[in-house]
């Protein structure tokens, strides 16, 4: 399992073998190895990991307007408990936080 977080340095998901998990457990996305990006569940572009650990939106991101399809809900991994904060990093050049509701 691979934490993820925001640019504040907030945890606001997990990676879990090719899908994305909320720190609650619930599946709200899935990786595409090809593409290196998460979508959503309904096949959208969702983010992709920048810096090694923070899970963030390209502005530019060419896959904005693709549906990947559905992937199907792979159900809760589990409450893994509350991670603490890591540092605050400078805004990445054409990045942006995923909004919160979109990580629900």
């Amino acid at each position: 399992m691979q934490p993820l977080y925001d640019s504040r340095g907030a945890h606001i998901a997990n990676a879990v073998n090719d899908r994305l998990h909320s720190p609650s457990g619930a599946n709200i996305g899935h990786f595409l190895k090809h593409e290196g990006i998460f979508v959503d569940m309904r096949g959208r572009y969702l983010g992709e990991i920048v810096l090694g650990n923070r899970l963030m939106r390209s502005r530019r991101s060419k896959y904005e307007a693709v549906n990947f399809g559905r992937r199907g809900n792979y159900g809760n991994a589990g409450y893994v408990g509350t991670r603490s904060s890591v540092a605050t990093v400078w805004q990445v050049t054409d990045y942006e936080d995923i909004a919160t509701e979109a990580l629900r």
